[in-house]
């Protein structure tokens, strides 16, 4: 919460997607957000993943879940409508390794989610998606392409079921911006990953059409995942022209 609080007053966003909270919703610090000026909307569980869509001005239309039948315990999946823009907050699974449980589950979700956007979401409208994917989407998307080959984050499956994700409508406003490699947002906390920039970009805002064509900036906050106790990943912060 330190750390977030000197980031909230350092950046004010209007609007903060959170990944890996880790708390149930009652244990989330919603008054704390809330006193500090957001409007707070979670789906969490004990323990593991959890999300969050925190707001400056008030949240509705909530969506937890895919809510498509399947029976899944896992918190990863939180939209509301800000204004006139839905937010979503993703926090895909890791999948820990190709050819595991673990790894099914992960291209399964990923399936889920692109059924989702086809029961529930229109291509036409503002929709922004934001969050840790767990996957970068092409080699210039990672440090050492030819040590990630075929790994999980990396692997051709999961890279396609991710492209069949954007294919109904979705644009990675970061590489509208930035098509040059080098560009992470994850880096393991071993053997100096961090300053040698030895990392993956594996968090993504995706954003339809109309949302893109507003996209103004966007940026890796390098800074964030400076200090003492920082998280592995660094935020990515998107500017959008208003409505």
């Amino acid at each position: 919460m330190e750390r977030l609080r000197a980031w909230l007053a350092a950046q004010a966003p209007d609007v903060l997607c959170l990944q890996e909270t880790k708390v149930e919703d009652n244990a989330f610090p919603a008054s704390e957000l809330e006193s500090l000026g957001y409007h707070v909307a979670t789906y969490g569980q004990k323990t593991y993943n959890g999300v969050a869509v925190l707001a400056r001005q008030p949240l509705d239309d909530i969506v937890r879940g895919f809510g498509d039948g399947v029976e899944d315990a896992q918190a990863r999946f939180l939209v509301a409508r800000v204004s006139a823009v839905r937010v979503g907050s993703l926090y895909v699974p890791n999948g820990q390794a190709v050819g595991t449980d673990k790894f099914a589950y992960k291209l399964a979700w990923l399936a889920r989610w692109r059924g989702w956007l086809a029961a529930h979401a229109e291509a036409s409208q503002p929709l922004v998606l934001c969050g840790d994917i767990n996957i970068a989407p092409e080699d210039r998307d990672v440090y050492d392409p030819q040590a990630w080959r075929d790994q999980v984050m990396c692997h051709p499956d999961e890279r396609a079921a991710l492209a069949e994700v954007r294919r109904w409508g979705l644009v990675d406003v970061f590489r509208q911006l930035h098509p040059e490699p080098g560009q992470y947002t994850w880096w393991d906390y071993r053997q100096l990953s961090f300053p040698k920039n030895r990392g993956l970009r594996i968090d993504h805002i995706l954003c339809t059409e109309t949302m893109a064509a507003r996209c103004r900036s966007v940026v890796i906050d390098r800074e964030a995942r400076k200090g003492e106790t920082p998280s592995d990943h660094a935020p990515v912060v998107a500017e959008f022209a208003e409505m």
